[in-house]
């Protein structure tokens, strides 16, 4: 659903300018909050009380180091967390329709792992040395 609701926003709204927004709209799909109202309020202000704190990185910070580094489209991002560790997953598509996963530490923002095919290829030229 997440992948579908990427692909169905005019790209204006994937560029920079607009991923507060959509990193809201994408958090709030992925952690289910629609699920029960008051649930999902008390799941929705504790991430936004961790990002707000500094507990988190924001979304957008995350997005905008990709970009700088990078070249592809977002297809997905995940927020999930495990054994005690927060992590944003983002899955982008390359030019060369190769699709990679980024792995980030959702506390500290450090990127952690990438998993895929040619991310060399993705890489923007200034990165590539």
């Amino acid at each position: 659903m997440t992948t579908r609701f990427l692909r169905s926003l005019p790209s204006r709204w994937r560029a920079a300018t607009d991923r507060r927004v959509l990193g809201i709209l994408l958090l709030s799909a992925l952690l289910g909050l629609t699920a029960s109202h008051g649930l999902a309020d008390d799941h929705w202000r504790d991430l936004h009380d961790a990002v707000r704190s500094g507990r988190l990185v924001a979304l957008p910070e995350i997005l905008d180091w990709l970009e700088a580094r990078y070249e592809g489209q977002v297809l997905e991002v995940e927020l999930e967390r495990d054994d005690g560790r927060t992590t944003y997953e983002v899955e982008m598509l390359g030019p060369q329709g190769q699709v990679v996963e980024f792995e980030f530490d959702a506390e500290s923002g450090e990127l952690i792992g990438m998993e895929g095919v040619n991310i060399d290829g993705m890489r923007r030229k200034e990165e590539a040395q």
